[in-house]
């Protein structure tokens, strides 16, 4: 095995979902046909890595259950800014021992924390 290359994010509503993560920074990868009614939609953030996919065909995966996925930042100050721009609603930055962090919901309450 060699890294996590995609996470499966699940989301009520795919072309919703991808206006706000391209709003948020990431760069749109692939969209295709998937599964009936479903899009493949994979989604990445411009330093490469690992991906996102907007899914809304695993009956165990519920829209907005997806909380302590962290994407790190070199200026969260700058980021959250950048975001609150783009009408994106920010969570107050905490101070920790381990780095600052801020919280970032998808409109399905899917939760990420920025940290820096």
């Amino acid at each position: 095995m060699q890294s996590i290359e995609i996470i499966s994010i699940p989301v009520t509503n795919q072309q919703v979902a991808k206006e706000f993560y391209l709003k948020m920074g990431f760069k749109l990868i692939v969209e295709n046909p998937f599964q009936g009614d479903s899009l493949w939609i994979q989604l990445g953030l411009p330093d490469g890595g690992t991906t996102i996919t907007l899914v809304n065909w695993f009956p165990n995966l519920k829209p907005g259950s997806i909380a302590g996925y962290v994407i790190k930042c070199d200026d969260l100050d700058a980021d959250i800014k950048t975001l609150t721009d783009n009408g994106i609603a920010v969570g107050p930055a905490d101070k920790t021992p381990w780095g600052r962090f801020a919280t970032v919901k998808d409109p399905d309450g899917n939760a990420w924390s920025l940290h820096a």
